[in-house]
């Protein structure tokens, strides 16, 4: 680290890791006493492939996965624009160093500091980067197990163990696509280092709060809650 790296500045970025990490984990790897939007979105995605199999016509279906994929395909692109502006900004970064810290609420840093800085910023549209594009690699995959879905009517057993299979296909790629996106987030978090490690810190943690607020306790958390479980309920009479 540049020799001006304060103590701050390391539990800074420690704990912007860690929120990072952690609200990963809890959302895409562990199950909370409190379902969140991701939860009963699997339950939806799982009823979804269930009626798609009951459907001779699944043009309705493809359309649906291909509107995705296009909003998949809209954020790839974005990031290897933002991408491309900040690895070009270090051919100039001794002026964007000086700019920015001329400001009256920045914290003026060495020019290695900054690097590290804006570092960051590269290694975590990086990371967007890979996650939007294996997002499409898996609608791709998701594709290709709809095409190849056998028309119906299906055995119960059978109709019910493709539509899990298809739905998890479908859920993993909205998990990569989702952690992209929960980058951009976390972008803006990284952008307050330059003001200062405090103001780093309560980006992050606001980050978490805003995110967590919208996945638990929105509006559209609620509406997405109802129509999960009445379809949990009703699962035995739709569709016969």
């Amino acid at each position: 680290m540049p020799p001006d790296t304060s103590l701050l500045d390391i539990l800074a970025l420690a704990w912007f890791l860690t929120c990072w990490a952690g609200f990963t984990i809890v959302q895409d790897h562990m199950k909370t006493k409190r379902p969140m939007v991701n939860h009963h979105l699997r339950v939806v995605r799982r009823h979804w492939m269930e009626r798609m199999l009951d459907r001779d016509n699944r043009i309705m279906d493809s359309q649906l996965v291909g509107h995705t994929m296009h909003s998949c395909t809209f954020f790839a692109s974005t990031n290897m624009l933002v991408l491309a502006g900040l690895v070009g900004s270090f051919g100039a970064m001794e002026h964007a160093q000086e700019l920015v810290s001329s400001l009256s609420f920045t914290v003026r840093t060495s020019r290695q500091l900054f690097e590290v800085k804006m570092l960051l910023m590269v290694m975590i549209f990086t990371f967007g980067f890979f996650k939007f594009t294996w997002a499409l690699r898996q609608y791709n995959y998701c594709c290709a197990l709809i095409g190849s879905a056998p028309a119906a009517p299906l055995p119960p057993a059978e109709r019910e163990m493709i539509a899990d299979t298809i739905g998890q296909a479908l859920t993993l790629a909205i998990t990569a696509l989702n952690g992209g996106i929960r980058a951009y987030y976390f972008a803006m978090a990284a952008l307050a280092w330059i003001i200062g490690p405090l103001p780093f810190i309560l980006a992050a943690t606001g980050v978490i709060v805003v995110l967590t607020r919208r996945q638990a306790f929105s509006a559209t958390e609620k509406v997405i809650r109802v129509q999960a479980d009445w379809l949990e309920r009703n699962s035995s009479t739709i569709g016969k």
